[in-house]
């Protein structure tokens, strides 16, 4: 029998969103056919009634009838093909086209299956519906799927289907949602879509042309939407609100307001309190419609991660050479410092907070399985023991000097220490002026708390320069120099090779010692820098700087395309641990891990390569999340061990304190 994966290898068109019975079904009909002397696939089209040669696209196209009759129960009668659509002179035809039942020639649901790319297809939708009057639209091509309401010429706002034929549009805006209901149904894991694609094509829909700040809306929305999400995980019988169930525009933006307030009155000090949503109500109302159907909190954050990655990269972050780490390298350089409950953590150019973030989820799975607790694919919207959110709040600190950073980084760690948080706006090498920031009341309202606990760990006493933290974990700015002499001069590494202070010094640079200097003898750290400083032979005196005061554990070569597409920079992480009597006694001579990532992990444009099992199809973890394909460490048991758990036996072998 011949087998659609054929087909569908080389195509962009794909049959993975249909059934193994609706595969099996199409391919009972597919024939073989000579021409011109060659086998050629063929099929008795279901509703033409006639042999059509089979290509990728009519393939899924004979996928979408079936399931039109099988899971919806059109009947192939209400069903017309290549039907003329009138521009003027010109005709175009479209793929398939339902009719309402009581009106036969009156067009309902229109689908597009030859456009393989989404942007393509929905703008020939749009026009269809527009010219014919339907009032749905459907794209797939067989991976992928949109579903649209045509709710005004000038917006097409997705619905999470198309009604069944014993169904109307209204059935289908106005049921009830619980997160149950949203778990089963989640858009990125059924339609396989991207939160940073819903963005993308929010912002082609209205957001470009709607006069406000893109981050700061998309924000406000998923904030809310997160909130949302969090009182429903932790009472599944609740409605979720983040949803437009049949409202009209100007109720559906009354009710986001009252939700975006209450998530600022859980989760202080990222908005201010008279902050509004300033979308308008029409445009409000097609942003609420694109992400109703994501489910944002999975079991490790990841979905919010790349839509806050896209956002702040869109922002400003590439403009300083500040890019966001792959939460797969910092899932690595987590398992590699290995920290416990007991210890304190902190980021010092935090970005989005991955570091924290991801460290959190670490300890939290310690915890739990310490407990014999279980994680669900809701893990991160659970209420937690106690000792998990002491954790969060005693323990693990962040800070950035941009304050948009901030909001976000503040929002994950908001969420993960149910309230609480110790992100905080500093300049990290510019500690000298950090109390003049620290009295200022506006600053003080925003990050009091988390100051006091920093104060906690100085050193000395009213000193803001040496810490007693037990991890750094840092990807600093790589682009740019500080010019200023003021803090050029309260660093070491502030001097060239011949001990002169010198007139700029790379960013990176002064991290290293910045970090250090965070860091309680025995301390250790992971830091991200570009791969010169590793070889360049005018950066040696950095390398004798590290040396004198830490030993060097790993380090770890990244890909080049692991910061793409803000950067092609070569990169490695840098692991190392503060000399210390007890828990890292100074030697001279002592083993090294070295490890390159020989996986890229990403294509050339940045996209995330996912891994596939032998047959090609995608692997999913158990909460149902694509997994990237990538060599640092070993996925739940579903890939191969790498380059962390290498680490690891290395750590054993040497007696390094933190692996005991």
């Amino acid at each position: 029998m011949y087998k659609l994966d054929d087909l569908f290898k080389d195509s962009i068109h794909k049959g993975t969103l249909f059934s193994n019975e609706a595969i099996s079904a199409i391919e009972a009909m597919i024939f073989m056919k000579k021409v011109k002397g060659n086998d050629s696939p063929y099929i008795k089209c279901q509703v033409r009634n006639k042999d059509i040669k089979l290509t990728p696209e009519e393939a899924v196209r004979q996928l979408y009838i079936y399931s039109l009759v099988h899971d919806y129960g059109y009947s192939v009668d209400q069903m017309e093909l290549e039907r003329h659509i009138h521009f003027g002179r010109e005709v175009k035809r479209a793929d398939i086209v339902v009719f309402e039942k009581d009106h036969p020639n009156t067009e309902y649901i229109i689908i597009e299956v030859k456009k393989p790319k989404l942007s393509d297809g929905k703008e020939q939708l749009r026009s269809y519906c527009n010219a014919t009057g339907a009032t749905m639209g459907v794209w797939t091509n067989g991976q992928s799927i949109s579903y649209y309401h045509r709710k005004d010429p000038n917006y097409f706002e997705d619905i999470p289907n198309i009604p069944n034929s014993t169904q109307k549009l209204k059935d289908i805006l106005t049921e009830r949602w619980t997160i149950d209901d949203l778990v089963a149904k989640d858009k990125l894991v059924n339609e396989k879509k991207s939160l940073k694609g819903l963005i993308e094509e929010m912002e082609d829909e209205v957001l470009a042309n709607a006069g406000v700040d893109v981050f700061e809306e998309v924000f406000k929305l998923i904030y809310t939407k997160l909130y949302d999400e969090m009182e429903s995980g932790r009472d599944h019988s609740r409605t979720l609100e983040f949803r437009n169930y049949g409202d009209t525009d100007d109720d559906l933006k009354a009710n986001i307001q009252k939700l975006f307030e209450k998530a600022k009155k859980k989760w202080p000090g990222v908005f201010s309190s008279d902050e509004k949503i300033t979308l308008t109500s029409s445009h409000l109302s097609v942003c609420v419609s694109s992400l109703q159907d994501v489910k944002l909190f999975n079991s490790n954050l990841d979905v919010v991660d790349d839509a806050f990655e896209y956002l702040m990269s869109k922002s400003q972050k590439g403009e300083k050479g500040q890019f966001f780490t792959p939460r797969y390298v910092i899932d690595m350089c987590v398992r590699m410092l290995n920290p416990t409950k007991d210890e304190k953590m902190i980021d010092t150019a935090a970005g989005s907070c991955g570091f924290p973030v991801h460290t959190i989820f670490y300890v939290w799975k310690k915890i739990l399985a310490e407990k014999g607790l279980p994680q669900s694919h809701l893990f991160t919207t659970e209420k937690k023991p106690a000792e998990c959110e002491d954790y969060v709040q005693e323990n693990v600190f962040a800070i950035d000097f941009d304050e948009k950073a901030v909001r976000v980084a503040r929002t994950l760690n908001l969420i993960a220490g149910d309230g609480r948080t110790n992100v905080m706006h500093l300049n990290t090498l510019d500690y000298e002026r950090w109390d003049d920031v620290t009295k200022q009341e506006e600053w003080q309202d925003k990050y009091y708390e988390g100051w006091k606990g920093l104060r906690k760990l100085r050193a000395k006493k009213d000193e803001n320069r040496d810490f007693q933290f037990d991890i750094v974990m840092a990807n600093p700015p790589f682009a740019g120099d500080i010019k200023e002499s003021r803090i050029i001069s309260k660093y070491e590494l502030g001097k060239n090779a011949k001990g002169k202070y010198q007139s700029k010094v790379g960013r990176d640079i002064l991290f290293i010692e910045r970090n250090l200097s965070f860091l309680k003898p025995g301390g250790r750290m992971a830091i991200v820098l570009p791969q010169g400083r590793f070889n360049n032979s005018s950066d040696k005196y950095i390398r004798d700087y590290i040396t004198e005061n830490c030993r060097i554990l790993a380090v770890v070569g990244l890909h080049g395309n692991v910061f793409k597409p803000h950067t092609g920079t070569k990169t490695s992480v840098l692991f190392v641990q503060k000399w210390d009597d007890e828990l890292c006694p100074k030697k001279d001579d002592y083993p090294i891990f070295f490890a390159t990532m020989k996986k890229p992990s990403k294509d050339n444009s940045g996209e995330k390569l996912v891994r596939v099992d032998d047959q090609g199809q995608i692997i999913l973890d158990e909460h149902g999340h694509l997994i990237v394909d990538h060599d640092l460490f070993n996925h739940d048991g579903l890939t191969e061990d790498g380059i962390a758990e290498a680490f690891a036996e290395f750590a054993k072998k040497e007696g390094l304190t933190f692996f005991q």
